[in-house]
């Protein structure tokens, strides 16, 4: 007795379709599975011989053949329990009609036949769909995220029976509707930066990151407003796209991450402790899977006390940071994720954190002072575009019972400079000035004699790197942006060189 069906399995966003094939002959009871099935796969004939006698059906004796093709392909993950399960009942005959070939089966199953909730259905739906299948029959708790995708049948089923009702013609799935309607309205916070009492400049800065999406490194003393303000961040950058937030939704679906929300509509901020180890933030394990910079894949990854993280785990962001991707390398599998985020990191100038402030006296000594800044390396404080000082809040700031600009209102600015990058990068594949190459920035900067003198002397007054050099010009193509600006004036330039001066001041 034999049958065949299809399922999918995930290797990183990318999902391959799997034959399992079904064999049942005679001979001493055996149930086997091959095609390089994984720990979770091997352990799936437990849980397919429960849920089919716990089904009310027979489980067959004699030797059991599971078979998944391409036998080369690694398979890994236990939504491929259904499709076991309805290949042996296929090959007994309890299924009467024959299967659509067309039809791909996904699901965990439970010991008493219930279809359990599984990681990664998304990309895997987008991938069969992709793929040419249009008919799925998947849990129910994960019909709400797969229903973004389009064009496709979703047969949401509870238990095993159900499926097997459906396939015998008895009573039919219903097809799922959509109950989702991706809006682009803005997102309502809880936080705004109308809270920020006085730091005008560092509200600035962070205005101008969000427009042009650069990374920025906050230096000053505790209780100045550094991890306050990066918090609130998020509230004035631009609302997700569609395809921006099928993206970041494939990305926590495969993580385990997307609850019943069903789809990720605000930007990310992740924002995970100093002890993280680079795994946990590059992403890894046997099958690689997502780290903290794919998480915050078109958000905010902030590293709030920079230098208390290990210097080999912030050595690692360096490369995810300048190609907007990451590849993890295994025995297993070398997969690779995209990690194109903000990067927002804060620090105290000196390890008792005083070291420059006016109201409190530091106790460091300059051997401390240099260990500590120097926990930074120069090629990742380079990677930073703006740097920028903040200072003790004065008690007449906290006092002053007016509100500050909103995050509202910031949020139009930075739309409307987005706005004019999406414009002018229509036809490459970029949307802001941060991701501008070599040769992008030839063709889209260009600076008048007087504001090339002013670069001129600033290269050789601060030492700029090469890559400093085109930092600053990313940052006044924003900076000019914000002001509507075709143009990059002498006062745009000026600004995006102070935000380069802070490292010859610390590590100069």
């Amino acid at each position: 007795m034999y049958s065949k069906l299809t399922t999918c399995v995930l290797m990183g966003l990318d999902g391959y379709d799997i034959e399992v094939e079904a064999d049942i002959a005679k001979g001493l009871a055996n149930f086997t599975i091959v095609g390089l099935p994984d720990t979770s796969i091997k352990e799936s004939k437990e849980r397919v011989r429960s849920a089919i006698v716990n089904s009310g059906h027979r489980f067959p004796l004699g030797r059991i053949t599971i078979n998944l093709v391409p036998a080369t392909l690694k398979k890994e993950g236990s939504q491929l329990d259904l499709a076991i399960a309805i290949a042996v009942l296929d090959a007994i005959g309890v299924i009467i009609p024959e299967i659509k070939k067309e039809l791909i089966f996904i699901g965990e199953l439970s010991l008493d036949g219930r279809l359990m909730p599984i990681e990664g259905a998304l990309p895997m739906i987008i991938a069969m769909r992709e793929r040419g299948y249009r008919d799925f029959i998947i849990p129910r708790d994960n019909a709400r995220e797969c229903s973004l995708v389009e064009d496709v049948n979703l047969y949401p089923a509870d238990s095993l029976n159900q499926i097997v009702d459906h396939l015998n013609g008895e009573k039919l799935l219903e097809v799922h509707i959509s109950d989702l309607n991706f809006d682009s309205k803005e997102i309502v916070y809880d936080l705004d930066f109308s809270d920020i009492k006085g730091q005008e400049d560092l509200k600035r800065a962070l205005e101008v990151a969000a427009a042009g999406g650069h990374n920025v490194l906050i230096i000053g003393p505790p209780g100045a407003g550094k991890t306050m303000a990066a918090k609130r961040l998020p509230t004035i950058l631009p609302s997700l796209s569609f395809e921006e937030s099928i993206e970041c939704t494939k990305i926590y679906s495969i993580s385990g991450l997307l609850g019943e929300v069903g789809l990720v509509e605000q930007r990310p901020f992740r924002a995970p402790h100093h002890t993280a180890s680079a795994v946990s933030l590059i992403g890894g394990g046997r099958i690689p899977k997502p780290g903290e910079v794919s998480l915050a894949h078109n958000g905010v990854l902030f590293l709030d006390e920079l230098p208390e993280f290990s210097k080999h785990v912030l050595e690692v962001l360096r490369q995810p940071m300048e190609d907007g991707i990451v590849t993890v390398s295994r025995a297993n599998a070398t997969l690779t994720y995209p990690s194109n985020f903000m990067l927002i990191g804060s620090m105290n100038p000196c390890p008792c954190g005083n070291h420059g402030n006016p109201l409190v006296e530091c106790t460091c000594t300059n051997q401390m002072i240099s260990k500590y800044l120097n926990k930074i390396s120069g090629p990742l404080l380079d990677r930073f575009d703006i740097h920028i000082e903040v200072s003790p809040v004065q008690f007449s700031e906290l006092s002053d019972r007016a509100n500050g600009e909103s995050s509202d209102e910031i949020r139009q600015r930075v739309n409307r400079a987005r706005d004019i990058q999406i414009k002018r990068y229509k036809d490459e594949k970029i949307i802001n000035n941060d991701r501008l190459s070599s040769r992008q920035i030839k063709k889209y900067i260009k600076l008048s004699p007087n504001v090339e003198k002013i670069v001129s002397m600033a290269f050789d007054k601060y030492n700029f790197s090469a890559r400093s050099f085109t930092k600053i010009l990313k940052i006044s193509r924003t900076i000019a942006d914000l002001d509507s600006s075709e143009d990059i004036t002498e006062t745009h330039i000026l600004e995006a060189i102070r935000y380069r001066s802070l490292d010859n001041k610390y590590w100069g």
